[in-house]
């Protein structure tokens, strides 16, 4: 009995198999109920007491050998079966495409960078507003045409508290006023929206990046500072700028801002009408009424605010000439800023 185990046991450690059929038909005879391991386990009841120990060994690691052998030679078998079946191993490989940053993203975390690096903080709120936190408290006054269905998407109009989608992201630097004390350094990002044709040059919403600083004695000549500084971080050190005054309802003395434009260097060229000039934001010091308004002293306090559309400033970035394209999806334009 001795000698027919370990026979078994080197035909189990030999044996290989090519398909499941012959790993099957070995399991059968291993491992059967007519198979040689039922044989041996029926005359092991036979054997003499004194064996009994030593031969019980022997066929308790034939055994474990058989089942080892079959798990390892199925596994073996099931994964190139898989491969077979499932993978054209004569393909070619596919190339990974990754996906990009949309490029009002990038733009927007560029102007955020830029003015963070000044001591600016990020402060956001509600895409639809109150008119106070809209209108009212910024100075319009009730007969101001952005009031007007013809500019304004109104949610409820009922005359008395008019909810509507925001026009502007200054009506998070007043909620951000009215919580907060100065000193207050921050930038509002944001969707807005306005009622208006869409075309090559304008959207029913678009993006803005706003400014505010409030503190005591902080002047013209600071705000001047401030968007030069960025203008040359956006735009390149040899960026120049010019201040044009300007009415805006919240500031007082208001201006717009134009740079020397980023295609010619300022020569003239038909992106800037030959002028040498792009218009890229409104500024001005807040207007004493809206620090008013807002419950800040204005004979202690002053500030200034402006704000620019993301939009805008990523045209002149990388030359984008149509405000549609930034809404439609096309993967062919938004792979570009891969």
């Amino acid at each position: 009995m001795k000698l027919k185990i370990d026979q078994l046991l080197e035909e189990t450690q030999c044996f290989q198999a090519s398909t499941m059929d012959e790993l099957e038909q070995f399991r059968v005879k291993m491992l059967g109920k007519k198979g040689e391991l039922n044989d041996l386990f029926e005359a092991f009841k036979t054997v003499a007491n004194e064996e009994k120990r030593e031969i019980g060994q022997k066929l308790n690691v034939l055994k474990n050998a058989v089942q080892e052998k079959i798990d390892v030679i199925k596994n073996s078998l099931e994964t190139t079966e898989t491969v077979s079946e499932n993978t054209d191993l004569t393909r070619p490989v596919n190339d990974f495409v990754s996906g990009s940053r949309h490029p009002i993203a990038l733009v927007r975390k560029e102007i955020l960078d830029i003015f963070s690096r000044m001591g600016y903080v990020v402060a956001e709120g509600p895409e639809i507003e109150d008119d106070w936190h809209n209108f009212t408290a910024l100075n319009f006054p009730p007969e101001h045409p952005a009031r007007d269905m013809q500019d304004t998407f109104f949610v409820e109009k009922n005359g008395v508290n008019d909810i509507a989608l925001r026009t502007h992201t200054s009506s998070v630097q007043v909620r951000v006023m009215e919580i907060q004390k100065p000193p207050i350094r921050a930038v509002f990002p944001g969707r807005v929206y306005r009622n208006e044709a869409i075309s090559v040059r304008s959207h029913v919403f678009f993006h803005q990046v706003e400014g505010l600083y409030i503190d005591k004695n902080v002047s013209f000549a600071d705000l001047r500072e401030t968007l030069l500084y960025f203008a040359k971080e956006m735009f390149g050190e040899e960026t120049k700028i010019r201040l044009r005054p300007s009415f805006f309802p919240f500031t007082e003395p208001s201006a717009e801002m134009d740079i020397s434009c980023n295609l010619c260097g300022g020569t003239g060229c038909p992106f800037c009408k030959h002028t040498g000039w792009v218009e890229i934001l409104g500024c001005g010091m807040v207007d004493p009424n809206v620090l008013e308004n807002c419950g800040i002293d204005s004979n202690v306090y002053s500030g200034f605010a402006f704000g620019m559309g993301i939009e805008r400033m990523t045209n002149l970035k990388y030359t984008v000439k149509d405000l549609r394209l930034f809404s439609e999806n096309d993967l062919r334009f938004l792979s570009q800023f891969s």
